[in-house]
């Protein structure tokens, strides 16, 4: 699928989705949304892709948050629980999802890196939480103090100012920094590392990810116990061994 406001690619496993507003720096207005929505409907439903992997067009801005002139021209005021994606929260998305962060990633594109399960960023990327300097909420954020150490959470959330891909990554914020030049390639590579992988192994790896963060320690145990008991009964999980014992590659099957 491919829009004015977006563009979905699939490249060896890998949906690219690319949010496609470069004369406004990606920002979210409600095409976007509504394309966005779509996009992840698509990703779920495409059998050949293992990854999505969510940027935006150009090098300013991977995404500089919410349209204000659109917000200003409705009077947005609270925003309704379907107004901009967020994976984990109203969509469900399983496997497996990346952002690659070109430029600026700030208020609601801050949400779409967060909500994504790995971060690659481009050298010169900025991350920032701007809502205090407009006067907008970003209850979006709650889970950010389990992502980063809560006082950097804090200090994120009051200022409003941005940080640098640099610290964004030393505080674990990001994944991998690399030049510009290479962020579609690095994100790519580690994108078909993850797509070679046992599916129902790298699903159960996220699945059990996300339990713990919502349990404690002993019935996260229990909660992955579950998970994986799955995984240990498919008929992937004799294909490894037994794929080492004849030194071959593996052929997933996904069951």
């Amino acid at each position: 699928m491919t829009t004015r406001a977006l563009a979905y690619e699939l490249v060896d496993e890998v949906a690219w989705v690319t949010i496609n507003r470069p004369e406004a720096r990606n920002a979210l207005n409600s095409k976007v949304r509504s394309a966005l929505f779509e996009a992840f409907d698509a990703f779920n439903a495409d059998r050949d892709a293992k990854v999505l992997v969510l940027t935006g067009a150009g090098d300013a801005a991977f995404c500089a948050g919410g349209d204000l002139k659109e917000m200003a021209d409705t009077e947005l005021t609270v925003p309704p629980a379907d107004f901009v994606p967020h994976l984990g929260r109203n969509v469900k998305v399983d496997k497996p999802t990346i952002a690659a962060v070109n430029g600026v990633a700030y208020a609601g594109g801050f949400l779409l890196a967060q909500m994504c399960d790995l971060v690659v960023a481009a050298e010169h990327a900025r991350f920032a939480v701007t809502e205090v300097k407009v006067g907008r909420g970003a209850p979006w954020a709650a889970p950010l103090p389990w992502l980063i150490p809560p006082r950097v959470a804090l200090q994120i959330l009051l200022t409003g100012e941005p940080i640098d891909a640099a610290r964004a990554h030393q505080i674990g914020l990001v994944n991998e920094v690399v030049p510009a030049g290479e962020l579609r390639e690095a994100t790519q590579r580690l994108a078909k590392r993850i797509a070679a992988n046992a599916p129902l192994s790298v699903l159960a790896a996220k699945a059990m990810v996300y339990a713990a963060a919502d349990r404690g320690w002993h019935d996260a145990l229990d909660e992955a116990d579950r998970i994986w008991e799955p995984v240990y009964l498919s008929e992937d999980a004799q294909e490894g061994p037994r794929a080492f014992r004849e030194k071959r590659k593996p052929v997933w099957r996904g069951r």
